[in-house]
């Protein structure tokens, strides 16, 4: 499996535990239970790691054109 795909399975899997977390903090809250705090900061890992792993996915598109005209420039 190459970089870019093994990225995008990682990216995919964070993303499922990361609504399992928030359904399972809803789910507390809907019973009425007051969650301990570090509850609430449970979702910001994975959410940190989405938003680096989703940054790259969008760019990638971008530095691609850039790489393969920058290679047509040098083959000229």
């Amino acid at each position: 499996m190459n970089w870019n795909k093994w990225i995008r399975q990682t990216h995919r899997w964070v993303s499922v535990f990361f609504v399992a977390i928030i359904a399972a903090l809803f789910a507390v809250l809907g019973l009425g239970q007051e969650p301990a705090e570090w509850l609430y900061l449970m979702p910001l890992l994975p959410l940190a790691f989405l938003l680096i792993t989703g940054v790259y996915m969008f760019v990638l598109p971008y530095t691609a054109g850039w790489r393969s005209e920058r290679h047509i420039a040098g083959t000229e």
